[in-house]
């Protein structure tokens, strides 16, 4: 299984990555929604996961979530928003969007496993 987390913070990449790899996933990271668009153009395989922040600089996660839904190379990957924007509006935003799930900063690593066990994407009790 593959993932990609996208977020302008390298630190909250790595504590992304580093939940994603422990539950055997190949991670890349980009540091924005461009960025991982450009990756994803150079990919022949599609990752199962993509990881989004809201909030970055170039293009923001509702921007990416809305081109990947658009372009049918990308239509299966689940898309998860892991963002601080924790308004129900833009949440609903994000769902309607394409986003499968959504986690709101900060969260814990037992929460986002439970995300995405939800998503069938790992075994349920993954995290014990």
């Amino acid at each position: 299984m593959r993932a990609m987390v996208i977020d302008d913070s390298r630190a909250m990449r790595m504590i992304l990555k580093r939940i994603v790899t422990k539950l055997n996933f190949e991670a890349v990271e980009a540091g924005d929604g461009k960025e991982a668009l450009d990756l994803l153009a150079d990919m022949t395989e599609v990752p199962d996961l993509a990881l989004i922040d809201w909030n970055m600089p170039n293009m923001n996660g509702l921007e990416f979530v809305t081109k990947v839904r658009a372009d049918p190379r990308l239509r299966e990957m689940t898309l998860v928003m892991v963002t601080t924007e924790s308004e129900q509006s833009q949440i609903v935003r994000a769902l309607a969007a394409g986003a499968h799930e959504y986690v709101i900063k900060p969260f814990t690593e037992g929460a986002m496993i439970e995300k995405l066990a939800l998503l069938g994407l790992v075994p349920t009790g993954a995290n014990s």
